[in-house]
Order: structure tokens, then C-alpha cells, then sequence
């Protein structure tokens, strides 16, 4: 239950305690603090002795990326945020981590970026200062930012030598068309290319995002609200607010379903992704609980369609359905590995077939009651250590920034129908906001 708003000391901070665990898919008390300065910070006791995780997740990833020619930099500053400040060498910080015995990494995806650590609890105080030195006075030549984006290149180079991922980028750019959605996390190539030119704007992408009102600070494990407040004030309290709002494409309806082909330049096997237009993360209605549990249903390991292609028939190797959250509309894609070339237009219309059978038919109500207690259930195993509770509190706070997200989602999928499913997929596989495309080996 929410307490009420109050005044506090160094801004406005609620504490929320967590009901039974039954009621409750996150079932830790959190305290939610709001600086003056946009920066939130939420600290989570859990009962894991001595250990702390600090996951610092900043509400800026390809998403982020309007201007053509620009992609990747949100990728760009996972790399150089570890090169130094103007107050610390790289050698430096990374004598302190090893000190603390510390692990630490960071990650980007369409959303966000998200820098984690995790160490033993005396040394919060040394770690938020190290991490509010970088945030706040991160500092690269061009020569270094020159090394660090060739380390990009490289890095797309070593991706795209992957069917699967190749095939995901042809997706996406065959999927959208003004959304920024359109080009993967890691960037357009002609763009990745000519990133070591780029400079001057590297410093304008940072100094638009990197700003307490996109950033949340988790701490969770052996800690408490009151200790770690002073700490976060104390290093990261006179950080200056930036005045920059991004404002994204949005993506227009489509006329037509699209079709592509990769052609691998190598011995593979074929695969095929069939794509449509999902709805925005939400908590608030049912849609995105839905697809997700359409997915489950539908195309996971326990489907009937998996059982069928994989195990029974085995002209596939690997099944599996995306649903990933996202804060604008993004795809939910199946995607099929198949045995034989010949037997890829059949898969696809094996997954189109069971995908509008989602619209004709009503799930049973056991089928679904039990994928969503299976949910739950695999939801709750994932909070085993302090750095999974701040790992996974991280994801849903790059969507709505509060823990509370969690327990209103999992309230919508408790309350989903079969009703509720056969209007979703209605409304959703819809054949104009279609995509497929395909990869094999070229002839």
C-alpha cells in the first residue's frame, strides 16, 4: 500500500511496503526517493548478508537516436563511460572495483543503458562516488573516442557473422520506417562506419541524456533507505537538471504486409521470422499482458505448435516468440529454424495458422490460468540474490521508473480472459502490420 507523499529532507520519497506475497508479484519493501535535481533512487533491503547491487539505468538507448546518420551512440557510451573523468584514470577506477572485489559491467539495449556493480556493502559509499564522478564528469579525447568507436565497428562486424542476429537487423529495418525502432541497438552500419567523425556529437548525445531526470539509481541488498539517501545527496545532490525532450517519429500505419530475404553467404540453415506490430509496455491495460501470454501459449516450449514442428515432425530446431517490452510499439516476432529449405513456406503458415487460431477460438480457461501461474511462479525464482532484484527491477524502472510497474502488470495478466486474449490478437495480427522475412543460404 502506498504511503502518502511527504517532504523529506532532500526532496519528496515514498516508502512502500509490500502486502503478503501472494498479493504482491514483487514482494520487497522499496523505498522511492525524487531528488530536487529529476535524479530517483530506489533502495531495497533484501536478506541477502554483506552483498550490495548498484544497477544505474538511464532512460536512454537506440530509441533515443532521431538524427539520420547517428545511430549507435547510445551503444557508443556503454565503451567510453569506462575511459576516465577529468578527477579519475581508467587505470584508477579499475584498481578500486578490483579493491572491492567488485563485479561490474554495463549493457544497452532500444530503451535504456544500464551500468551495474556489485560488491560488499562497505564500500556503497566509495562505489556512488566513483559512479557519480563518471556520470557527471566523464571525460575522452578524440583519440580515444576515435579507438572506442572502431571497437564498435568491430563489434557490429562480429554480430552480424551470426544468421540470427543479421536476420533480426533486416527485420527491424523492414519493419519500420520512421520509428527509430527501425535500426538495431548497436546501429546502421554506413553510420557505425563513419562514427570515428563524429565527435563533436558524441558530446551533444551526452550531454542531452546523460542528466538526472533520465537516470534512476538502484541499490539493493544489505543497506537501508536511511544510509543510502545521505551517500546519493551527498555525490550526485548538485547535479545539474538538463532542459533537452527528446522527441521520437512515431511509426505510421502501414498499407501492406512487407517481405524480405538475407542471403547468407555460407552453408546455414533457413530460418523464418513472421512479425507483427505489438502494443507499447503498459500496465495500465491488457495488451501487452496479453501478447505475452499469447507468446507463451502459442510458441513456447509447452505449446502444441512446438510440440508438433520440433519433437513430433522435426523439421525445426528452434521455435521461440519475442515479446519484449518496450516503451513505444515495437514486434512481437516468432521465429523458426528450419531443417529443410523446402519446408520453410510450410512452417510459416503453420505459425500464421496458429497465430490466427488465437482469433478464432477461445484459449481453455485451464490452459491459461496455468501459463499464468507458471509466470508468477518463474517470476518469484528470478529474485534468488540481491543483484537478481535490482537486475530485474532494472528493466521495468527503463520503463516506468517505479517498482510499483511490476505488481499492476502482474495484476493484468491475473485478470486476463479468453475473451480478453481473442480481442488482442484481433486487434494486433493484423496482416498489413505484418512482416516476414527470411534467411538461407545463397545459391
Amino acid at each position: 500500500m502506498l504511503a502518502p507523499f511527504c517532504t523529506a529532507l532532500f526532496g519528496i520519497s515514498m516508502l512502500v511496503q509490500a502486502a503478503g506475497p501472494q498479493q504482491k508479484a514483487f514482494p520487497y519493501a522499496y523505498d522511492q526517493h525524487d531528488f530536487p535535481n529529476g535524479l530517483r533512487l530506489i533502495t531495497v533491503p533484501t536478506d541477502y548478508p554483506n552483498v550490495v547491487a548498484v544497477y544505474i539505468v538511464v532512460q536512454a538507448g537506440s530509441r533515443n537516436e532521431i538524427e539520420p546518420g547517428k545511430s549507435g551512440f547510445a551503444h557508443f557510451f556503454e565503451h567510453v563511460m569506462f575511459r576516465g573523468t577529468k578527477n579519475t584514470t581508467p587505470e584508477q577506477y579499475e584498481q578500486s572495483l578490483k579493491r572491492m572485489g567488485a563485479s561490474s559491467n554495463a549493457s544497452t539495449w532500444d530503451d535504456r543503458t544500464i551500468y551495474h556493480t556489485t560488491f560488499s556493502k562497505e564500500d556503497l559509499d566509495e562505489l556512488l562516488r566513483l559512479e557519480a564522478d563518471r556520470f557527471q564528469n566523464l571525460s575522452y579525447s578524440e583519440d580515444v573516442f576515435r579507438t572506442e568507436a572502431l571497437a564498435v565497428l568491430g563489434e557490429y562486424n562480429k554480430s552480424s557473422a551470426e544468421p540470427l542476429e543479421k536476420l533480426n537487423e533486416v527485420l527491424y529495418d523492414t519493419a519500420f520506417d520512421k520509428h527509430t525502432y527501425k535500426h538495431t541497438t548497436i546501429g546502421f552500419l554506413k553510420d557505425i562506419e563513419d562514427m570515428p567523425n563524429q565527435y563533436a556529437y558524441s558530446k551533444v548525445f551526452f550531454n542531452r541524456f546523460y542528466r538526472p531526470e533520465y537516470t534512476t539509481i538502484i541499490v539493493a541488498g544489505d543497506v537501508s533507505p536511511a544510509g543510502v539517501r545521505p551517500m546519493v545527496e551527498k555525490y550526485w545532490g548538485n547535479w545539474q537538471r538538463g532542459s533537452y525532450k527528446v522527441d521520437i517519429p512515431a511509426e505510421p500505419a502501414h498499407g501492406k504486409p512487407r517481405t524480405n530475404h538475407v542471403d547468407w553467404p555460407s552453408p546455414t540453415l533457413p530460418v523464418t521470422s513472421v512479425a507483427f506490430r505489438n502494443s507499447a509496455y503498459t500496465d495500465a491495460d491488457v495488451d501487452s499482458a496479453a501478447l505475452d501470454l499469447i507468446g507463451q501459449l502459442g510458441f513456447s516450449q509447452n505449446s502444441d505448435l512446438y510440440r508438433k514442428l520440433v519433437i513430433e515432425d522435426q523439421t525445426v530446431d528452434f521455435l521461440a516468440f519475442d515479446n519484449f517490452d518496450h516503451v513505444d510499439p515495437n514486434l512481437f516476432t516468432v521465429t523458426a529454424r528450419v531443417k529443410k529449405e523446402s519446408d520453410v513456406p510450410k512452417v510459416r503458415d503453420q505459425i500464421l495458422a496458429a497465430l490466427k487460431g488465437f482469433q478464432d477460438n477461445p484459449v481453455p480457461m485451464d490452459k491459461l490460468e496455468a501459463v499464468k501461474q507458471h509466470l508468477r511462479y518463474a517470476f518469484a525464482l528470478r529474485l534468488d540474490n540481491s543483484e537478481a532484484i535490482a537486475m530485474t527491477l532494472a528493466h521495468f524502472i527503463s520503463l516506468r521508473r517505479t517498482p510499483e510497474t511490476i505488481n499492476r502488470l502482474y495484476d493484468r495478466y491475473a485478470a486476463l480472459t479468453p475473451a480478453d486474449l481473442q480481442r488482442i490478437a484481433k486487434k494486433y495480427f493484423v496482416e498489413n502490420e505484418r512482416a516476414i522475412v527470411t534467411l538461407s543460404s545463397k545459391k
